[in-house]
């Protein structure tokens, strides 16, 4: 394909037919050549067998001088379309340009190959193309009427001596320039133009030919859009040599103009405006200039919005073509005459507010005794508007009582007055709204307590909507005129500007409500100017000196300025050293006694002396507190948290403000013994399934006691970390009494807890896992009998933590899968080589014959 790679120049395939007079266009264009991308061309001419040169791209010298005089007036020249594609325009083609032209290209390859000329035949043939309209000279005129019907004809007809089709269009002009309409095509079809087709398919335009070759255009239902010039264009076509169809030429005839009279209907007032129980007046009038017999259909429509499209819109009242009107009530329609109809809308309301259009269709008879219908319009809407019969009232409100403290009762009137045009047909309704007193220039927004609907019915605002289910707030209407508002017990929150809405309503045909007027009252304030309230709490310790074992007493005195009968809540709370491992934090509640003289035991935990505590009340403002058998654990700071309250709504009592005493000590100056504990393990490294022990070892120091005048609570914890930084979690537990607790385990590992001498306890972990691991310590708590007999509990001491390693008996571990192991591999390579001497033996056994062979033994070399 490489080799035979050369310029191709290319012609149309002739003869190439065309008609005398007529514009010829010959393109020829070259392709696989080489050198620059524009290439030039030659073309030449030959009536028999001579060329003659014609034009040329590149020398102007080119062209022959009897082709000089047509060339230098532009009716023959060369127009590029491309670097490798020119056109031969011939402007007027005469018979004597009948023949062959040639077109060629210079070369500019560097071998040469290929084709540099190309060859085509032309035809000339002589105009038989005939195409004319009515036997007038001049196209008709036609004046119709929207919705009528039309028809127009063109006669077109060729005597040409080759085999032509011909391709007919109506087209119409109603701008500036021709659209299609419809077409019948040279090959046998029909086309509408663009935005014809739907017409088209519902037969309302139709091209029919008839005799004499003539050409029918049929138009139904005629529109304004079909108003404008129309002429019939035809054109001739011819098939060339390579099947294709060639036009050779078109001309056009304009037929009539069309001129449609546009049907409207208009409503005659633009804006209304009608006051409330009025009468309503509208007109609708049909514009046309149809003179025969026709019928009109008259709708009216009512919408709340200006869309044309209704189709959001109410259907008011309609008349058919026979004058019968649909039944109404308040609205009539009427025939006035023959284009004009009024609608009579009577008692408006204030919900006829809106645009009302008026649509209309114009029918006409046809000749077999039905109707038909030709156009249909719809008016521009009118808008109207209602105007309300507004009430005149006034509005006053004011407070019938004000508080003049906390909790106090509000009561508030809002009374009409001055009513006027109050018929049987207005309602009053109230809403209620606060506004809070600010003293800078801040604007603050109202909030809505409550407001009544059309049918009375209270919705409440976010503000007053738990206080009102509750009953502390209530909303009434104490007589015809006046609503009111009562806040039972009035708060500080409460303080601010009041005001009430007054709103009238007015009932529709419809016994529906419609709001028509506010009227907003002055505001009331209320306010009452308040003091802080002051609170004193005074602790004193009734007796300055006692020992461990004996009564502590305090009493806690309250003095209080600015509460409106106030009663008094009393919290005991303790505030320990920080060595005292049962309270992290610092401070204990101890117990409490509210404004009730209901008393409650808050924090106290020690179940041997659940009575050991008591507070109780001396006067109204002094409270006495004692704790019984104090022990060495109880010293530390005591105070008195004393609440005032004071009565508020509905029996309840609203807390006022808090008081802190200043604190009472309690300190034990002793001499005992001071004790230690310390944590051993003779074989702190273990494997999985061995026994652990771990020893408490409890030393005293100072004075000595005897064994049974001291006794131990003793608590082991483990923390599963090496670093200490988990929570210990509670492993088990030994009271002085020898009652042992323990913790829930999920491991199969047990423990045993146990005193094996008045100063040791042993702790055993029974088949420990890898989960026992960790830093274990114990926690002991002393208890010391003191001389007279009652046992006094010591501060805890927590010993240092011991780490419990726990290993895995690798040897142990692995021996019976290994076991196990050999054994399957031992057991499967016995069954494999049965397997495979049972297949050799019977199942694959194949006879083989083998020929003998005769022996016989070497010759040496001297015998051969």
């Amino acid at each position: 394909l490489a080799f035979c790679r050369g310029r191709v120049v290319r012609v149309p395939k002739g003869p190439l037919i065309r008609v005398v007079g007529t514009e010829v266009v010959i393109p020829c264009s070259v392709s696989d050549y080489d050198g620059p991308s524009e290439q030039n061309f030659d073309w030449e001419f030959s009536r028999d067998t001579d060329f003659m040169r014609i034009v040329s791209t590149w020398d102007s010298a080119f062209t022959s001088e009897e082709y000089q005089k047509r060339v230098g007036l532009g009716d023959i020249k060369l127009r590029r379309s491309s670097n490798d594609a020119v056109e031969l325009v011939i402007r007027d083609i005469q018979p004597t340009d009948q023949g062959t032209y040639k077109c060629s290209t210079p070369s500019t390859d560097a071998t040469v190959q290929g084709n540099y000329d190309a060859e085509v035949q032309v035809k000339v043939i002589s105009d038989g193309l005939s195409v004319s309209g009515s036997k007038a000279r001049s196209s008709m005129s036609l004046r119709l009427s929207e919705g009528d019907s039309f028809k127009l004809r063109c006669s077109a007809i060729t005597t040409s001596p080759e085999h032509t089709h011909l391709h007919v269009t109506w087209q119409i002009k109603s701008g500036s320039a021709w659209r299609d309409i419809l077409s019948l095509t040279h090959e046998g079809k029909f086309q509408p133009g663009p935005g014809y087709e739907e017409r088209y398919r519902n037969g309302d335009i139709r091209l029919d030919t008839g005799a004499n070759d003539t050409y029918r255009l049929s138009v139904s239902q005629a529109s304004s859009v079909d108003g404008g010039a129309y002429r019939c264009l035809v054109s001739e076509w011819v098939r060339g040599a390579d099947g294709s169809w060639q036009k050779i030429q078109e001309k056009s005839v304009e037929i009539a103009s069309v001129a449609i009279q546009r049907t409207d209907v208009v409503i005659s007032t633009s804006n209304v405006s009608v006051t409330e129980r009025d009468s309503l007046d509208l007109l609708c009038n049909i514009t046309t200039d149809r003179s025969g017999i026709f019928q009109a259909e008259v709708m009216w429509y009512f919408s709340l919005l200006p869309d044309d499209s209704l189709s959001d819109a109410q259907v008011l009242l309609s008349m058919d073509r026979d004058s019968i009107v649909s039944d109404s009530t308040l609205i009539s329609l009427s025939h006035v005459d023959r284009n004009s109809f009024r609608l009579l809308v009577r008692d408006v309301d204030v919900e006829d507010s809106g645009y009302y259009f008026c649509q209309a269709a114009v029918w006409v008879p046809l000749h077999n005794g039905s109707w038909h219908k030709v156009v249909e319009r719809t008016s521009a809407p009118v808008s109207v508007v209602v105007t309300a019969l507004e009430p005149d009232y006034e509005v006053f409100l004011n407070a019938s009582k004000m508080p003049k403290f906390s909790d106090d009762p509000t009561e508030l009137n809002c009374r009409i007055t001055n009513a006027q045009d109050t018929e049987a047909n207005i309602r009053f309704t109230v809403s209620w709204y606060y506004r809070q007193h600010l003293h800078s220039d801040d604007v603050v927004t109202e909030e809505l307590l409550a407001t009544m609907d059309a049918d009375w019915t209270l919705l409440l605002g976010d503000r007053s909507r738990e206080r009102t289910q509750k009953g502390e707030i209530i909303f009434f209407k104490k007589a015809v005129d006046t609503f009111s508002l009562r806040i039972q017990w009035t708060s500080e929150n409460d303080r601010g500007d009041y005001f009430c809405v007054i709103s009238a309503w007015s009932r529709h045909r419809n016994n529906s409500w419609v709001k028509s007027k506010d009227v907003t009252s002055a505001s009331v304030s209320i306010f009452w100017a308040t003091q802080d309230y002051t609170l004193t709490v005074e602790a004193v310790k009734l007796k300055p000196f006692f020992v461990a074992g004996h009564t502590f007493e305090m009493t806690c005195k309250v003095s209080s300025k600015n509460i409106k009968t106030p009663r008094y809540s009393v919290l005991i709370t303790a505030e320990k050293p920080l060595t005292d491992q049962s309270n992290p934090n610092g401070t204990t509640r101890i117990i409490s006694l509210n404004q009730d003289s209901v008393v409650r035991l808050e924090d106290w935990t020690d179940q041997t002396r659940v009575d050991g505590v008591v507070l109780e009340k001396v006067q109204e403002n002094e409270f006495r507190y004692r704790m019984y058998q104090t022990q060495i654990s109880d010293a530390g700071l005591y105070r008195c948290v004393v609440t005032a309250w004071s009565p508020g709504g509905g029996g309840m009592w609203r807390e006022a403000v808090n008081g802190l005493s200043n604190p009472i000590q309690i300190d034990f100056q002793t001499s005992g013994p001071v004790f230690n504990a310390s944590v051993h393990s003779d074989n702190p490294t273990i494997y999985q399934g061995e026994l652990a022990d771990l020893l408490c070892i409890v030393t005293t120091e100072g004075m000595a006691l005897e064994p049974d005048d001291m006794s131990f609570d003793v608590s082991w914890f483990a923390v599963r970390s090496f670093a200490l930084d988990r929570e210990p979690i509670l492993l088990a537990s030994l009271d002085r009494r020898g009652i042992v607790t323990q913790s829930r385990r999920n491991g199969s590992s047990d423990l045993s807890l146990e005193r094996i001498s008045p100063l040791e306890f042993r702790l055993r972990v029974h088949g420990c896992e890898d989960h026992d691991f960790g830093n274990h310590y114990c926690v002991v708590t002393p208890w010391v009998r003191s001389a007279t007999g009652v046992w006094q509990q010591e501060p805890d001491i927590k010993a240092k933590p011991i780490f419990l390693s726990v290993k895995m008996d690798v040897l142990n571990a692995f021996k019976y899968p290994l076991l196990i192991g050999i054994g399957l591999a031992t057991v499967i390579g016995l069954l494999s080589c049965l397997i495979g001497y049972c297949s050799s033996r019977w199942c694959c056994k194949k006879e083989v014959q083998e020929t003998r062979r005769e022996r016989r033994r070497l010759m040496s070399m001297e015998m051969d």
